[in-house]
């Protein structure tokens, strides 16, 4: 499915509808250059789950956690991260095969840990503004 966007509250939106269908066990991947809309599509994702949850770029602490009814949900960022081994250190696999649902930003930084069920999300910048989503 591809989705254009033309601006953050429809990245949101888009978020929101993949929430709609999540279900513990959940693994989506997120993959494109800085600024293409990942964090966009999380918070739409979260908010549409966790009504006031903020939700934040954890570029910096690995991964953020948001607890939504019925599972728990991880939102991870591989940006910083220099080799795959620093996500053993923070228990990647307990969450990655848990009954959480998982969205990692930057995952094909270390495509080996992302396991084969997971749901590819491309963004790509069209300019002026407008994203293609492609999931």
């Amino acid at each position: 499915m591809e989705i254009l966007s033309h601006s953050v509250l429809e990245t949101r939106a888009a978020g929101a509808t993949l929430a709609r269908a999540a279900r513990p066990g959940d693994v989506y991947a997120l993959i494109g250059e800085l600024g293409c809309g990942k964090t966009e599509l999380v918070r739409g994702f979260v908010s549409a789950l966790c009504a006031d949850a903020p939700v934040r770029s954890p570029s910096f602490s690995i991964v953020n956690i948001y607890e939504a009814p019925g599972f728990p949900l991880y939102h991870f960022d591989f940006y910083r991260l220099k080799k795959a081994v620093e996500l053993v250190e923070i228990g990647f696999a307990e969450y990655i095969w848990g009954n959480g649902v998982c969205m990692i930003e930057w995952a094909d930084m270390f495509p080996e840990v992302i396991p084969a069920r997971a749901r590819f999300i491309q963004f790509s910048d069209k300019g002026n503004g407008a994203r293609l989503i492609d999931i």
